[in-house]
């Protein structure tokens, strides 16, 4: 049974699987980890194996505590991959998007696809029928365009996003609404048809944060999964335990 920490600058996002099967999942306050940490223990006894992932700079208390108890594997560099890595400055790939790329070579192999992550940025991802990461895009994710609307602009205020909304905005906060949740909307729509016409038979995954409320329609080969990156997270645990 494997423990699965995700540490972002404020939450800490854990899913406890047996084998590909998740158990249990939960986001809390890094504050809350200890706590935390001691319910997982005593609900599932049977985890071995743990995986640590962070966005900023690890926490040497968290790893330390969890070290105590399980074998852990440290997200680095140095961690084995289950598919090749042509980004050209792999160094500076993100965690989260490798996690990905993982989750799509487990759960899709042979197949090409698309893994779109709606969070804090948009990031697009592409690796192919051979298992090979090709890089992808980065865009301004949805709280992003909110918020620089009102800082760069003297007059425009601080919306928050909802799912529906009109095409045709009839006043100032519809109007931002309509902007930045449609045009996302479109935004998606065109970067999946232009992948479709490059890559044959494409799959592609919808996740992230964002994703509910930029929902588009899944057609069958559009498939929404909130749990991608976790289960990524899981499968290098696992592919690198057994090399």
């Amino acid at each position: 049974m494997n423990l699965v920490i995700d540490e972002g600058n404020t939450l800490v996002k854990t899913a406890v699987f047996q084998n590909d099967r998740l158990l249990d999942k939960q986001s809390f306050n890094k504050k809350e980890f200890s706590e935390k940490f001691q319910i997982i223990r005593k609900n599932f006894p049977e985890i071995a194996n743990s995986v640590i992932s962070s966005v900023a700079s690890q926490n040497s208390d968290l790893i330390a505590e969890v070290r105590k108890r399980y074998s852990l594997l440290e997200f680095d560099q140095n961690v084995r991959l289950p598919f090749t890595n042509k980004y050209a400055t792999p160094e500076t790939l993100g965690k989260d998007r490798i996690a990905l790329v993982a989750a799509a070579v487990n759960s899709f192999p042979g197949k090409n696809v698309l893994i779109i992550d709606a969070g804090t940025c948009i990031t697009y991802d592409i690796k192919t029928e051979r298992e090979i990461y090709l890089g992808g895009a980065i865009s301004p994710g949805m709280e992003m365009r909110f918020k620089s609307l009102h800082k760069f602009t003297a007059n425009l205020p601080l919306v928050k996003p909802k799912q529906d909304v009109e095409l045709i905005g009839n006043s100032t906060e519809t109007s931002i609404l309509s902007g930045i949740i449609n045009g996302i909307r479109m935004e998606l729509r065109g970067v999946i048809d232009v992948y479709d016409t490059e890559f044959e038979d494409l799959t592609v995954i919808f996740t992230g944060g964002d994703s509910q409320i930029l929902s588009i329609p899944l057609k069958n080969s559009i498939f929404a999964n909130s749990n991608f990156l976790l289960e990524g997270l899981n499968f290098i645990l696992e592919f690198n335990r057994t090399q």
